[in-house]
């Protein structure tokens, strides 16, 4: 189950925030392969003055970003997913938002599997009951 966390800088805009959540979980479960239905995304929005990169407010910059953190179970994904989600989410927001500033970033997290989980069930449980869970 990925877990993401967006923050957009700027005011809200309801449009953008519904394209960049489709972005981000049309990306992360082509690249990461993950499921959309377990993908889950929390969208925060920050103040341009209010988010700084070397000291200066994005306003100072004249500049847009954004922060994508996912959560994923450790061991899920290789090291050359990992490079092509950062590409690709980086392009999306770029096409998305545009005028970004070249900070705005991507946090991937590795979470083991018995920390993580949903409906009280951690996803290393899930992995050794895989056939109560995953049925065919």
């Amino acid at each position: 189950m990925p877990g993401i966390t967006l923050t957009l800088s700027g005011s809200k805009n309801q449009t953008l925030t519904k394209e960049c959540v489709l972005l981000a979980t049309r990306i992360t479960c082509d690249v990461l392969n993950k499921n959309s239905f377990e993908t889950m995304v929390i969208v925060r929005h920050v103040d341009d003055e209010d988010w700084f990169i070397d000291g200066k407010s994005l306003a100072e910059w004249g500049k847009n970003s954004f922060r994508l953190e996912v959560t994923v179970v450790d061991e899920t994904c290789s090291k050359d997913q990992k490079a092509a989600y950062q590409k690709a989410i980086y392009n999306a927001m770029e096409q998305a938002i545009g005028n970004l500033h070249p900070q705005s970033n991507v946090h991937i997290i590795d979470c083991k599997a018995a920390s993580y989980g949903y409906t009280g069930i951690t996803q290393e449980y899930r992995y050794q009951h895989k056939d109560e869970f995953y049925k065919k």
